[in-house]
């Protein structure tokens, strides 16, 4: 007994760690459609976070599994797609528990969106609409807010979405994200949203899943996967693996950008193809435009024209492989790799050091010694120098320099007159015990 008991203590902690794990597993997943949805329709990404870890069980509810209905949301009297019946809390006339009737999805994401038109709803505004007038960054003023409206009949439900929130910390995403620019959302109607369909360049666009393909995308759009291949050059099979985030054009893309953006700048390793997706524009006409074979691809840092097209006279982008990558030079420059005089220069041409006709040197002329100087054998006896009186010149005449004043002019500054005068603004300041620089017309001034 004892033994067994002491197995369940030791499972608790690990099963309360695997159950962490696939909370966080389930955050990362779902917080970007979560974020995508707060900036399009107003609802805190941590509220729409909090509520999904809540009703779907971090998504192992069966009605999640089953339905892809996140947040248990019901059919309701304007539901006209597929159905899922649980048992939840309706009952007959009887008081009898019977099966309730739940939107089901074909993907997650659709719920998550289709929680933001619960919300918004016009016929649930009474309800609702109080919600979108607090603080969006104020997850707790929201989880009341959804307790008092009703959103669900637990007496604790505002204190559990405010614990999960603040456990994981989903308030971090309610601070205002990059949004991709070229995507527009504002103009799609709900039934695109479900289904997730965006346009970009005035096209119908879908971001693929991880593990989608073609096929995949062309059954939950209904359209044909042919057609998809078509639109989007660089998909060539109906099983073709597609990345998170690919984007696949449902229409033809457009010959030109209609968007603000004339040009692109190529980011390291961006492709025509990339460049193509990015603004919806057909790949051909994108070379086209640019003067570029087709199959070739830009230099980073080169620009791409998105309108119009490059003239004869202009010159078209550089191509990978035309743009040096490292310079020629070396880093460090040492002397001694230079010797004088050089024999070769850097482009192996031979450099002959020319002849310079030698001249024979100038003989420098001999002069002869200079003669002796004579030898006096008596010492010359010298008068003496008589010195001259001392003379004391008188003291010189100092002239005392006149004062000079000067009556203040419109547009003289105390700057002017010191250059006109030759003095400085402190010479004039202290001739007139003034401290500042402020002088009228009238004023009379000693500059001197």
């Amino acid at each position: 007994m004892r033994t067994g008991i002491l197995l369940i203590l030791l499972w608790i902690p690990l099963l309360a760690a695997s159950q962490t794990e696939v909370q966080r597993d389930y955050i990362e997943h779902f917080k970007d459609i979560a974020i995508q949805e707060m900036e399009r329709a107003g609802i805190p990404a941590s509220i729409k976070l909090a509520q999904a870890l809540l009703e779907s069980n971090a998504g192992q509810s069966e009605l999640a599994q089953r339905a892809n209905n996140h947040f248990g949301i019901k059919c309701g009297v304007d539901w006209d797609g597929k159905t899922y019946m649980k048992k939840d809390d309706d009952y007959d006339e009887n008081g009898k528990l019977v099966k309730s009737c739940f939107r089901s999805y074909r993907r997650p994401q659709e719920s998550f969106i289709a929680h933001s038109e619960f919300l918004r709803d016009p016929k649930k505004e009474w309800r609702y609409g109080f919600l979108f007038h607090l603080d969006p960054m104020d997850y707790k003023s929201w989880a009341s807010g959804l307790k008092k409206a009703g959103y669900a009949t637990s007496a604790t439900y505002d204190s559990k979405l405010i614990a999960i929130i603040e456990r994981y910390q989903l308030y971090q995403y309610d601070r205002p994200p990059v949004v991709d620019p070229f995507i527009n959302v504002v103009e799609n109607t709900y039934e695109d949203l479900l289904i997730g369909i965006f346009q970009v360049n005035d096209v119908d666009v879908v971001i693929a899943e991880e593990g989608e393909t073609p096929a995949i995308i062309a059954e939950r759009t209904g359209r044909d996967v042919y057609k998809l291949l078509q639109y989007n050059e660089m998909l060539t099979k109906p099983n073709t693996a597609l990345k998170k985030g690919d984007r696949v054009f449902l229409e033809p893309k457009r010959n030109s950008y209609r968007g603000d953006r004339k040009y692109h700048y190529v980011k390291k390793g961006e492709t025509m193809y990339d460049i193509a997706q990015t603004y919806g524009i057909k790949l051909n006409k994108l070379y086209k435009k640019n003067r570029m074979p087709e199959k070739s691809e830009p230099a980073e840092d080169e620009r791409i024209i998105l309108r119009g097209r490059i003239k004869k006279d202009e010159d078209r982008p550089k191509l990978v492989g035309e743009v040096l990558n490292k310079s020629p030079y070396p880093d460090v420059i040492n002397i001694d790799d230079f010797a004088w005089p050089p024999e070769e220069d850097p482009f192996g041409e031979v450099i002959e050091e020319p002849e310079v006709e030698k001249t024979p040197p100038t003989p420098v002329p001999v002069l002869p010694p200079p003669p002796p100087l004579p030898i006096e054998t008596k010492p010359v006896e010298e008068e003496p120098i008589p010195t001259p009186p001392v003379v004391i010149p008188p003291p010189p005449v100092i002239d005392q320099p006149a004062v000079v004043y000067h009556t203040v002019a419109p547009g003289d500054t105390l700057y002017s007159l010191s250059k006109r005068y030759n003095t400085t603004v402190q010479a004039i300041q202290q001739l007139n015990g003034i401290s500042g620089t402020l002088i009228v017309v009238g004023q009379q001034l000693r500059v001197k």
